[in-house]
């Protein structure tokens, strides 16, 4: 049968700068015996249920609040909801305050966001709900220059700002700013893709509101854009050796880290997922190279997207472009 026929309904392709990018529900920590360790929630795809605490890796981590605490030891946790919950209860905050982590600094800085991945040397730092604040924003052009990214448990939050961009030049608007809701519509618990999809189909034009919830920031952080990797003083940091896999389906597990090759095709089919769905997601690239770098043909890789990616229902001319990279990169190509 050819690629495509008969597979699924297309979905309707993002606009090219309202990205989403999500950060997967699962934590992967690398550097067990040279390997990986993969965590998550629920049961595997064979259905057999997590094992029990007891018989998980004890993996501990040191944690602060990004805008200043002391320092807290966590452990015990398979995935990003646990991980929330366990730094409520290190500092005695409810979870939900909770609105992403980053690595190594405290900064609002997204290329240290707590993604797919986690040292098992990493510090983390933890950022909570700040400041409400509600905009009117006028929409003039098509995009709006958001690139958005979820956390894995609930919130989608501005990972990106296009320069000179609509939302640019709204000076109140930053990176880190978590998505409550558009024009009414509440936004708690949606994913990426969804957001990113009502931004696509505001009416240009118009103007539309927008209800965000900032970071808190520490004194050092206010009135910055965007954040660097500085770190806070006095931290001893990890140098990110190893690392912790969260999975949004499965018991811990261990693996061996990514090849050479599966980082380039990851590199690659991330960039291809922006082109084609408007959407950055480097744990998505890499569950597709893993579904795609055994397969014999295109035809049986678009079969397993099916099975173990379904809901994104990928455009077929997307899947020949992944199945390509993949096979590019496995003769060096790329």
């Amino acid at each position: 049968m050819p690629l495509g026929l008969g597979r699924r309904k297309k979905a309707s392709p993002l606009v090219e700068n309202e990205e989403a990018e999500p950060i997967r529900g699962g934590l992967n920590v690398s550097g067990l015996d040279g390997g990986v360790v993969g965590l998550g929630e629920g049961a595997t795809s064979e259905g057999l249920p997590p094992p029990p605490s007891s018989l998980r890796p004890r993996l501990i981590f040191h944690t602060q609040l990004a805008h200043g605490s002391p320092t807290g030891r966590i452990e015990g946790f398979s995935n990003v909801r646990e991980l929330y919950a366990k730094i409520g209860e290190a500092f005695g905050i409810p979870p939900a305050e909770v609105m992403f982590c980053t690595l190594n600094t405290h900064k609002v800085d997204m290329e240290k966001l707590l993604g797919g991945q986690i040292g098992l040397e990493d510090f983390i730092f933890a950022h909570i709900k700040g400041q409400r604040k509600e905009i009117e924003v006028y929409k003039g052009e098509d995009a709006l220059g958001l690139t958005i990214t979820d956390n894995g448990a609930g919130y989608a939050f501005i990972k990106r700002i296009r320069e000179g961009s609509i939302i640019h030049q709204i000076q109140v608007i930053n990176v880190g700013d978590m998505i409550e809701s558009i024009n009414g519509h509440g936004l708690i618990g949606c994913r990426h893709y969804e957001v990113a999809k009502m931004l696509k189909e505001l009416p240009r034009g118009k103007e539309f509101t927008i209800k965000l919830t900032e970071p808190l920031k520490a004194f050092d952080m206010i009135s910055q854009r965007s954040g660097g990797a500085k770190a806070g003083s006095g931290v001893q940091l990890g140098t990110g050796r190893g690392t912790l896999r969260l999975r949004a389906k499965g018991p811990a597990t261990v693996e061996e880290l990514p090849s050479a090759f599966e980082e380039k095709a990851i590199e690659k089919v991330d960039d291809l997922l922006e082109s084609y769905m408007g959407i950055r997601d480097s744990e998505l690239a890499a569950t597709m190279v893993e579904l795609g770098k055994d397969k014999k043909n295109p035809d049986e890789f678009a079969e397993a997207l099916d099975e173990t990616l379904g809901d994104f229902a990928f455009p077929d001319e997307f899947v020949f472009d992944v199945w390509g990279a993949i096979g590019d990169a496995k003769v060096g190509r790329l």
